[in-house]
């Protein structure tokens, strides 16, 4: 079976590297196709693919500032030459969905969101004050587009699966397609428990707007606690700026001191409505508990009481008080950790195979649409 994966991008190991990173794994030596790549950022078993690139790649900063070119994303991601596979596998929250595959082909798509910055996190990106004349006037109109774009693209995946039930339910709502839940895999066996906790709270994330870090920056001004922030992202600058004293921010760190924070950590801050969150379940794995928004994939990964504690608005008041609920209350790292060692990599890669197996080229579905095709007085009959 001759398979193509394809990647939005390749500029760091976030959670939708990691799970690609199970899909090249999965596929050795197989063509990866994706928007841009920043040699060297991710895993070993992604550069060891052979990477085809799009023509943002060789724009001016077009692989430190892609985003800057998002209205190119659609033309750059279905110019790929994808003729004579049997299978493509995209990993989307953003346009690989979009590739053009041919007769022939079956294109399967592990969904992390519809396209983020035009449906759920729209505001939080492009909203009131965040952009100066002409881009807030140009940006709606282009946000319309996009949407509409979005749509279609995904009208060329043949079956999706999404990260959580919360992404199948947008899948559903703006694609008006159904979606199988595959839950992400997190490396249960490296992110254990480990020594004492100590006095600080500890944010694990990209920088970019709809993770809401401001909302942890000021409920550690209301309720002053040592913030360490690991991550890096457009924001930070202006998160800097804004930071009370007590925050510290460390970027993006290797899997070993990364381990060791989670271990080390009070609890983790986990303040923005995420699709899934690989990082609750890793903090989890190492027996901390989750103080985090009530809403989105972390109601697929924390129980409140038992493992984390929910707030139910996204406000810095609300944060701070369950800071304070969640000091109150005496934490089991075993059970904690208990809860959530059914994420394991076993349990991904057979539901993968599950999902190629029945939807992938010669697979049941595929039998299914082939023999209705063929049935007499289909439109593929020629009556």
């Amino acid at each position: 079976m001759k398979t193509a994966l394809v990647q939005d991008w390749l500029t760091g190991m976030r959670g939708g590297e990691k799970v690609f990173e199970a899909f090249c794994r999965r596929f050795p030596g197989t063509p990866v196709y994706t928007l841009v790549h920043r040699k060297g950022s991710v895993s070993e078993a992604i550069e060891s693919h052979p990477v085809h690139t799009s023509f943002i790649q060789r724009l001016p900063a077009g692989v430190t500032r892609y985003q800057r070119y998002l209205p190119f994303f659609p033309a750059a991601i279905e110019r790929f030459d994808l003729r004579g596979y049997d299978l493509v596998l995209s990993s989307s929250h953003c346009a690989a969905k979009g590739v053009v595959v041919h007769p022939g082909t079956r294109h399967l798509c592990y969904c992390h969101t519809p396209m983020r910055y035009v449906w759920a996190a729209y505001e939080e990106y492009f909203g009131a004050g965040r952009l100066r004349f002409p881009a807030s006037w140009a940006l709606p109109l282009m946000a319309t587009a996009l949407r509409q774009w979005d749509v279609t693209a995904s009208m060329r995946v043949d079956s999706f699966a999404a990260n959580s039930a919360c992404v199948a339910a947008r899948i559903r709502r703006y694609y008006g397609r159904d979606a199988r839940v595959i839950h992400p895999w997190v490396d249960v066996e490296y992110y254990t428990p480990g020594g004492e906790p100590e006095d600080f709270y500890l944010v694990v994330t990209a920088l970019v707007p709809y993770k809401r870090i401001d909302l942890a920056l000021e409920a550690v001004r209301l309720r002053p606690r040592p913030l360490w922030i690991v991550g890096d992202g457009v924001e930070r600058r202006r998160l800097e700026r804004i930071a009370p004293p007590g925050v510290r921010f460390l970027g993006w760190l290797p899997p070993e001191e990364l381990r060791a924070y989670y271990r080390r950590c009070r609890a983790l801050l986990f303040p923005g409505e995420e699709d899934f969150g690989i990082v609750p379940v890793e903090a989890q794995a190492c027996g901390r508990p989750v103080v985090g928004l009530g809403r989105g994939g972390l109601l697929e990964t924390v129980r409140d009481g038992e493992s984390g504690v929910f707030f139910a608005e996204p406000e810095a008041g609300a944060l701070a008080a369950s800071m304070e609920r969640c000091e109150g209350m005496r934490w089991d790292p075993a059970a904690i950790r208990e809860g959530i060692l059914w994420f394991s990599p076993e349990r991904f890669e057979r539901e993968v195979d599950r999902w190629l197996e029945e939807e992938g080229p010669r697979g049941t579905a595929w039998a299914r649409e082939n023999e209705t095709n063929a049935a007499p007085g289909s439109r593929s009959s020629g009556t």
